[in-house]
């Protein structure tokens, strides 16, 4: 059995802490003099009303009798709590009246897909281009890891919530407690975006689209406080920075913080991050290489726009300087492609995730070899490691899982009369929680045109991907809910 007690505890928590840095935004609309103060005074005390008063009634609950089963409702439930009392301070104040509208974009910040709706982002009160930005920050690492984080003395299931919802094949550990691993990860995630807000100061930005841009790049999110998103800044130290910082937010935490301890034989003997940087060092120079050819830029900025596109993409943060989609049918498809490739595991990134695709490679090459050598048993290895035969299939499952939830949203899309390349590059972008796609949601759309139907598909898909499918799919099972 379900314990409701615990869980609806959780989510009042949660409501508390989305209602706490929705406040962060009140001194941008005083010192603006902006006419969103009282909406998102009102936003924040629907908050404190319902989180506080789910908190008091079950202030007695026993935190440690939480269960695995009770974490996958916490998490589902917590994700899409946090959307739709996030999404009152553009309702409240008017800047994104409609209630799927202003879902569609909360649920896209809090997953970090960084798809919008919005079509003249200049327009938007600070404030609420702040709150926006926070969502992304805030689901970047996630609200269930902070909650688990600065909260142990609640008793909370610290386990069964970081495994439901930390990112990847396994949430490693840097200490014996979670909790600290979760403190520190937190602690090396406001790092980098002190740092970059610095850097991207320094380098031109006021200080206000510094700080935004430093929240959405550390969480791989994309959201940008302008319509032509980065590009805006025509600058190429800003271009260099933002890549930067794309490619750590989509590199493994637990590396970073080794990094910072000067533990580099942790860096040098990981696979998957060597894996990631290949990857990306290849594409930048076809990619860039063909823009030269082509004589779309010089050398120099043939390498930066090709770099950071590339980053942007595999990293799902979804930032643009330049369409992909002129350039020219063959490197529209590679970056489509790109919308299937992710981030390392244990980072902010979303998709398929960097190891999934080298335990995928590697279960190839070992078939392979298995045909030659039919009586040999050849383990796949990673780090050195043989992996568990129920690891690996667990990956083939996820691919397989991921590839029919595309198939399956894809043509529930296009039977909402929409077109082919739009319907997939939709659909590609929410589940791999990445932002731009292909067709009429490229990097020069929004997604305001769609269907209201078509929203609310895109929606669940992002909040699919971002939960890496297993956690929301089970609820879904007779089995999850089966007696035991």
């Amino acid at each position: 059995m379900l314990n409701w007690r615990i869980i609806l505890k959780f989510l009042s928590i949660l409501l508390l802490f989305n209602g706490g840095f929705m406040l962060l935004t009140v001194p941008v609309a005083i010192y603006f003099g902006e006419d969103t103060l009282f909406g998102i005074l009102m936003a924040c005390l629907i908050h404190l009303v319902v989180g506080g008063g789910g908190f008091l009634m079950t202030r007695t609950a026993d935190g440690k009798s939480l269960k695995k089963r009770d974490g996958f409702i916490v998490v589902a439930l917590g994700w899409t709590v946090m959307s739709l009392f996030g999404s009152f301070p553009y309702m409240l104040t008017e800047s994104i009246p409609s209630f799927t509208n202003a879902f569609f974009e909360t649920i896209s910040g809090f997953t970090t897909t960084g798809a919008s709706i919005l079509d003249k982002i200049e327009a938007q009160p600070r404030s609420i281009l702040l709150w926006r930005s926070l969502t992304q920050w805030i689901g970047g690492m996630g609200i269930i890891v902070l909650a688990v984080a600065i909260l142990p003395i609640l008793g909370i299931g610290s386990v069964q919530l970081f495994s439901a919802e930390a990112p990847g094949l396994k949430p490693d550990k840097i200490t014996p407690r979670i909790g600290d691993t979760a403190k520190r990860l937190w602690a090396i995630y406001l790092g980098l975006t002190l740092t970059e807000t610095a850097l991207l100061y320094v380098g031109g930005m006021g200080l206000f689209d510094a700080l935004n841009h430093s929240l959405t790049t550390v969480s791989t999110g994309g959201f940008s406080t302008k319509q032509a998103s980065v590009g805006h800044f025509d600058s190429a130290f800003i271009q260099y920075v933002i890549t930067a910082f794309m490619l750590l937010g989509g590199t493994n935490f637990i590396l970073i913080y080794w990094l910072v301890k000067r533990r580099i034989e942790k860096l040098t003997g990981n696979e998957e991050l060597r894996f990631y940087l290949i990857i990306v060092s290849v594409l930048t120079v076809i990619v860039g290489g063909s823009l030269l050819i082509r004589g779309t830029y010089g050398a120099e900025e043939s390498f930066r726009t090709s770099a950071f596109q590339v980053v942007s993409m595999v990293t799902t943060t979804g930032y643009a300087t330049a369409d992909y989609t002129a350039w020219g049918s063959g490197l529209t498809m590679l970056f489509f492609l790109l919308l299937f490739s992710g981030g390392s595991a244990g980072s902010t990134a979303g998709g398929v995730k960097m190891i999934r695709h080298l335990v995928l490679l590697k279960n190839a090459v070992t078939e392979l070899r298995r045909q030659m050598h039919t009586s040999a048993i050849i383990p796949i290895r990673v780090n050195g490691k043989a992996m568990p035969f129920e690891m690996t299939g667990s990956v083939l499952a996820f691919i397989m899982m991921y590839i029919l939830v595309f198939a399956i949203g894809s043509i529930l899309m296009a039977a909402m009369s929409i077109d082919f390349d739009t319907a997939i590059g939709a659909v590609a972008t929410a589940l791999g929680n990445v932002g731009p796609g292909i067709g009429q949601v490229g990097p020069s759309f929004s997604f305001a045109a769609l269907p209201v139907a078509a929203k609310w598909e895109l929606a669940f898909l992002m909040l699919v991907g971002r939960l890496e499918l297993f956690t929301m799919i089970l609820i879904f099972t007779r089995y999850f809910w089966r007696k035991t």
